[in-house]
């Protein structure tokens, strides 16, 4: 699987609604997967001051990525492949 950023502005969202708005990222991409379908919500990363947000996703294709965002009710300017970088294990 490839990994996705989702770019998106939130400007003026609370903080509750930004954990109901992750909250269903992560609902949509478990319940497609437990259908079959290769994806997977990893996380988040927030700017309150700008509301410009993150998000990493594994899926089989950049389709189903926007197809979760588009479910779970999420704007998105772009959806783009990346390669997620983690710090190495020492």
């Amino acid at each position: 699987m490839a990994t996705y950023l989702v770019d998106r502005q939130l400007a003026g969202i609370t903080m509750d609604d930004l954990g109901k708005a992750q909250g269903a990222a992560i609902r949509t991409a478990d319940e497609f997967r437990s259908s079959g379908r290769d994806v997977s919500y990893l996380r988040s990363i927030f700017e309150p001051t700008t509301g410009h947000c993150q998000c990493l996703f594994e899926g089989s294709d950049e389709s189903v990525v926007a197809e979760v965002n588009d479910i779970a009710g999420l704007p998105y300017d772009s959806i783009t492949e990346v390669l997620d970088l983690p710090k190495p294990a020492r």
